[in-house]
């Protein structure tokens, strides 16, 4: 009988692990949350909230649409429906006093859509109306996500006074065929300079994002790309994988399956990538992150208090995330709440003082279990039993004796390690850590519309 190679091999254990599942920036997922009455935040707020806030808002307007891009977002050019727009976020300022009154916000981030559709005039306003109603941490961090193409120097240097110093650039990647198949063409040159110009201003950390699995991409594509952006020298790295959902996202449509990378053509794009990255001295953090060793990120995740939240890995674990715009997402204490989907009735909700949380959900203790064990493998690729069980006073073997007996296909195919106190996971498995995490999923398991996420890999 003739044996498989090791590509064989390692190409058939891809295909084994590549079925759909969450991305874990929360549990239970948002594709959980379920229609609330009001109260939910503000009863998590009193019972069990932190002491500080970091802030998100949801700028969903964009001039061009990507067609690879999942994000809740409106397509216009017209930059007045922006004024409109933060008239309503003073709105939801003001209604949800309750909720960050007396506590110091630790960090601001704004996303997208794309928070450079603003003008610098409209930046200004909005930061107005941030140190208006909030308390504002002497050492906060003010980060943004702009697309490069609508961006320039003394954009930058405008957002720079205005407090910002972190700031991510969407790359994805930078060959011309791939860029024309996801409607996204943009000067690899000019994003370089953008890199420079954030540095000699003051900007504290630059963030690449790229992503791998998009249509048309090859290995020699991709290498091109990764080259490029190690010549930039950002500080961060974000590398995402491409989640193919076209009946959940219109635009996707529009990008043929056949084009696509296989399973295992996507873990070699990826694979190539973290040791091209890795050998030049970035550490990988989680699943999709690199950074520089003196970045704050870096060091989160040496001192094991690296986070995981809607917007990514992020370094404050102890604080709520208050989230405000349409579909933003809040964290306060044990409960998810998100706001209307739809501007229009985002809008309604605040004409009429109606509740504005439209889905969410509060996390029982089994949730709160498994959100714990599920962040510790998402975050630190290792989970230490005894940390549960001295924190719930379960023992974890029990509790999840069926998840554990599911685990030893896992351990027979090398993918992780099990011990009498540890749960490890290799950082050549990494690729498969949310395929790893599905295990614990009591939501996943029972799910009979598991065609709702991406693939694993």
């Amino acid at each position: 009988m003739t044996m498989n190679s090791p590509i064989e091999q390692a190409t058939s254990t891809i295909t084994k692990y590549a079925q759909q599942a969450p991305r874990y920036t929360s549990y239970p997922t948002a594709l959980k949350f379920e229609a609330v009455n009001d109260g939910l935040l503000e009863s998590a707020s009193e019972n069990c909230g932190a002491d500080t806030i970091s802030l998100y808002i949801h700028i969903p307007f964009c001039e061009e649409l990507c067609y690879y891009c999942g994000c809740n977002k409106i397509v216009t050019r017209h930059n007045e429906k922006a004024d409109h727009y933060l008239s309503y976020i003073e709105k939801e300022m003001v209604a949800k006093k309750s909720l960050y009154k007396d506590k110091k916000v630790v960090a601001l981030h704004l996303g997208g859509g794309s928070p450079s559709f603003l003008s610098a005039t409209q930046h200004t306003y909005l930061m107005y109306l941030i140190k208006k109603h909030f308390l504002i941490s002497s050492d906060a961090e003010f980060s943004i996500e702009l697309d490069p193409r609508n961006v320039t120097c003394e954009y930058l240097e405008d957002l720079n006074e205005l407090g910002y110093t972190r700031v991510s650039f969407g790359v994805q990647d930078i060959n011309v065929d791939v860029q024309q198949s996801i409607n996204r063409v943009q000067s690899t040159a000019h994003i370089a300079k953008l890199v420079f110009d954030a540095k000699n201003i003051g900007y504290t950390s630059v963030n690449l994002d790229l992503i791998y699995g998009l249509p048309k991409q090859t290995m020699e594509k991709f290498r091109t790309t990764i080259v490029a952006v190690k010549a930039m020298s950002p500080d961060r790295i974000s590398l995402f994988s491409y989640a193919h959902l076209p009946d959940r996202f219109a635009a996707q449509r529009k990008i043929p399956l056949d084009t696509l990378p296989t399973p295992d053509e996507k873990a070699a794009l990826h694979q190539m990538a973290v040791e091209s990255f890795t050998k030049t001295g970035f550490e990988m953090i989680g699943l999709d992150h690199f950074a520089k060793p003196s970045d704050t990120l870096a060091m989160a995740k040496h001192n094991h208090v690296l986070h995981r939240n809607f917007q990514g890995y992020t370094t404050h674990k102890n604080s709520d995330l208050l989230g405000l715009g349409v579909s933003a997402i809040s964290t306060i204490g044990n409960a998810y709440g998100q706001n209307p989907k739809q501007l229009k009735d985002y809008y309604n909700r605040l004409d009429n003082d109606l509740p504005l949380t439209a889905n969410g959900i509060a996390l029982s203790l089994d949730d709160r279990i498994r959100r714990d064990v599920i962040m510790s493998l998402m975050c630190n690729l290792y989970l230490d039993k005894k940390d549960i069980e001295d924190k719930y006073n379960i023992n974890f073997n029990g509790y999840f004796c069926i998840e554990l007996t599911s685990l030893k296909s896992l351990m027979a195919d090398g993918i992780i390690e099990l011990s009498d106190r540890y749960i490890s996971v290799p950082d050549t498995s990494r690729i498969y850590i949310r395929a790893i995490c599905a295990r614990f999923d009591a939501y996943l398991n029972k799910d009979h519309h598991i065609s709702r996420y991406s693939a694993a890999i």
